[in-house]
């Protein structure tokens, strides 16, 4: 058990180092073919990616999750409808808020405080925190400040919606630690963004392409500024990143998964550091530091007595 834990830790580092990466692809994205696009076009193409890897898995692992009755079948297009619609509400409102005008720095941070609000809404499950859980989110927090917010913290409509986005990803690691458990991880991923695709399809019509004219935006979307980032974040953010999530988030604290998973913002200005050349500042690398103290207080172990004491809770 406990080696799964850690390999599944492991996962959700990869995931974050996935997304981190694609936090640049998914504002230039954005900016050449429009929000809705994107997210929409990307998400099809995640779906894709993951019908052959699919097909893979269960030639290598027959008696693995496949769905086998009616019941389990329709768990698993259950989990998938409810991830992804989830997912595209969270995405569309992170990308909004990005196109809009927040700025890296700070959608980085908001998006990230989701971290708090999973153990919140988790209360809510009878899912419970140890101390040393609330702890780590708040050095969390204050690493993510110190690495993201170069600017004011004055608030605007685009920062909303991104303060949106971290709720609806909240809603989303508790969806899907719901369903994890239950069906095959990869299938659940591909419906989901099927699913996720097919929602953002929607706006993708009635308002990227009026206001680009259909011409203008096929155009658009025939250049290597839109199709570069798109094909990484469907093959690698959508494809790879969701599916570890699932695969990793099963059968951990969900609280602690979304820590792992806030990497992404250390990730993200690493990248830049290492393929971009930035300078990491003095306050920056504090920021890192707190956040990985932060991940490694929240995965200690709890005191045997207070085991013991929820264990008794738990029976009664």
């Amino acid at each position: 058990m406990k080696k799964k834990q850690i390999r599944n830790s492991l996962l959700l580092v990869l995931t974050a180092l996935v997304w981190g990466i694609a936090f640049v692809a998914q504002s230039t994205g954005g900016d050449a073919i429009g929000p809705y696009s994107f997210n929409s076009i990307r998400s099809i193409i995640g779906s894709l990616v993951l019908i052959p890897v699919i097909f893979l898995l269960d030639r290598i692992n027959p008696l693995g999750k496949r769905p086998k009755t009616k019941e389990e079948k329709r768990t698993l297009f259950l989990g998938g409808f409810c991830c992804g619609t989830v997912l595209f509400l969270a995405s569309t409102a992170q990308q909004l808020g990005i196109y809009y005008g927040t700025s890296a720095g700070k959608a980085g941070f908001l998006t990230a405080c989701y971290i708090l609000l999973v153990p919140v809404f988790g209360l809510f499950l009878k899912k419970k925190c140890g101390i040393n859980i609330w702890i780590g989110i708040v050095i969390a927090i204050a690493g993510l400040y110190l690495l993201c917010m170069t600017d004011s913290i004055s608030f605007q409509t685009s920062d909303l919606m991104v303060l949106l986005c971290a709720v609806l990803f909240a809603l989303h690691i508790l969806v899907v630690d719901h369903f994890s458990p239950l069906v095959d991880g990869v299938r659940m991923s591909c419906i989901q963004f099927l699913v996720c695709g097919i929602w953002g399809g929607f706006p993708m019509v009635f308002s990227d392409m009026r206001q680009q004219t259909f011409s203008g935006w096929l155009s658009a979307l025939g250049s290597l500024d839109a199709w570069i980032p798109i094909l990484y974040a469907g093959i690698f953010s959508c494809g790879v990143g969701y599916t570890l999530q699932i695969v990793g988030q099963n059968g951990l604290n969900p609280t602690v998964a979304s820590m792992i998973m806030s990497l992404e913002s250390v990730f993200s200005v690493l990248a830049g550091w290492l393929i971009l050349h930035e300078v990491l500042s003095t306050r920056q690398l504090a920021g890192c530091g707190l956040i990985f103290a932060a991940i490694i207080l929240a995965q200690l172990p709890a005191k045997k007595k207070q085991i013991a004491s929820d264990a008794v809770k738990e029976n009664n």
